[in-house]
């Protein structure tokens, strides 16, 4: 009896004593969006989508190559590997597009950054106290004034092939993620920006990549997965909701206001990017892709696939390309298409398959899927498809879950 009262006695005091642990204060970073890829009346250049495009394979090309080196082993099949190989391609790209923004703290004492969230990269970027004019208008990170930082003696650079580049020093500082501390986060520190990371070109201080540490030129992990190996969220999930209003990134779980009915998960099939493999992709009621593979990224702005494939779902409805993987179509008479993952359907509203006005009749847009010729048989999910759904990305079941919107 008397070991039973002093069991009761400890599992009293551990509750009280888990009752009284402080809390982060805040679980969800609401986000903004800034577009430069649209004009303020809502036109919409073919060549910035293309760039765009570039840009979008530029930065899985860089990953491909960093998950090669980390772990010794092909991430996609050898075409694709070779033309990352050739292109001299960069995982922070030029901010012709469109990005999705949230604030982050850093260092000791927190000092307050607006950054990119980005699941098609893993790797957190700022700029640093030495970087000068070209940083001008961004908020500086110094990590001589914040008692956590430590130098690792190592330098970074990032190259784009339009002549865009970062380079700078890594440093280990504490961050703080919706109120998660993570210690010891691995960072670059920028001591140099070209003018395609100006605050004109590049909206953000920095970037932060959500992906997996195989894909890291760090070779670090990302701020989430720092969060889940030190055990500071509840739960090693992370959830987005893109939208015109109410945007947010949750952290340590998910926003059950935000979504309604069951979530619908798929399971990666490796951990470098998020990448799944869906059933079938169609328009107006025709099925033209099927089993097909695809990585699921918040970075990326347009559905993006092969042109092969995506010039197939635009013969359905008879739309016009006006180059580079880009199509035309009347505005008011956007097809019905529909992406399937794990069994079920999500369709995509007009409003985000209309990716915006083209042309000088106002009658004509351009649709929100776009082909490219660097991805092979890969597509990418970009926010054209995720800001149809709410997305629950699961690190500790290596999966994602897709949920429709409340």
């Amino acid at each position: 009896m008397r070991a039973l009262s002093v069991s009761l006695i400890l599992i009293s005091a551990l509750q009280a004593l888990a009752i009284t642990l402080p809390q982060p204060q805040h679980l969800a970073i609401p986000l903004t969006k800034r577009s430069t890829l649209r004009t303020a009346d809502g036109h919409v250049d073919p060549a910035s989508i293309r760039a765009y495009i570039c840009s979008t394979e530029a930065k899985l090309h860089r990953g491909v190559a960093a998950f090669e080196r980390n772990t010794g082993i092909a991430l996609f099949p050898s075409s694709l590997t070779k033309r990352a190989a050739a292109s001299g391609s960069d995982s922070l790209v030029d901010d012709s597009n469109e990005r999705w923004y949230g604030k982050i703290e850093v260092g000791t004492p927190p000092h307050t950054f607006t950054i990119d969230c980005d699941t098609g990269s893993t790797d957190f970027f700022l700029p640093g106290p030495s970087c000068g004019d070209a940083c001008s208008g961004h908020e500086i990170y110094n990590p001589n004034i914040s008692s956590s930082a430590e130098p690792l003696g190592r330098i970074f650079t990032v190259e784009y092939n339009d002549g865009s580049m970062a380079t700078g020093n890594l440093y280990t500082d504490t961050v703080s993620l919706a109120g998660f501390k993570a210690s010891a986060q691995t960072l670059g520190v920028a001591s140099l920006y070209s003018y395609g990371f100006s605050s004109e070109n590049f909206g953000a201080d920095g970037l932060m990549g959500m992906a997996f540490k195989s894909v890291s030129e760090y070779g670090a992990n990302s701020v989430f997965q720092t969060l889940v190996s030190q055990g500071a969220v509840p739960e090693p999930v992370f959830a987005f909701k893109l939208a015109s209003s109410g945007s947010e990134l949750y952290v340590g779980g998910v926003n059950s206001a935000l979504y309604r009915g069951p979530f619908t998960y798929v399971p990666l099939t490796q951990q470098g990017y998020w990448q799944v493999t869906g059933d079938a992709i169609g328009i107006d009621g025709k099925e033209i892709v099927n089993a097909f593979s695809a990585i699921v990224d918040t970075g990326t702005t347009l559905i993006l696939g092969d042109t092969s494939y995506v010039s197939q779902l635009y013969a359905v409805i008879n739309a016009t390309e006006v180059g580079g993987g880009v199509y035309s179509l009347p505005c008011d008479a956007m097809p019905n298409v529909t992406i399937t993952l794990g069994g079920k359907s999500f369709a995509l509203s007009a409003e985000t398959l209309n990716f915006g006005t083209y042309g000088s009749s106002g009658n004509t847009c351009l649709g929100g899927i776009a082909g490219s010729d660097g991805l092979g048989d890969l597509w990418i999910l970009g926010d054209v498809f995720l800001r149809n759904v709410y997305t629950a990305f699961d690190v500790g079941n290596s999966r994602v879950g897709f949920a429709d919107l409340a």
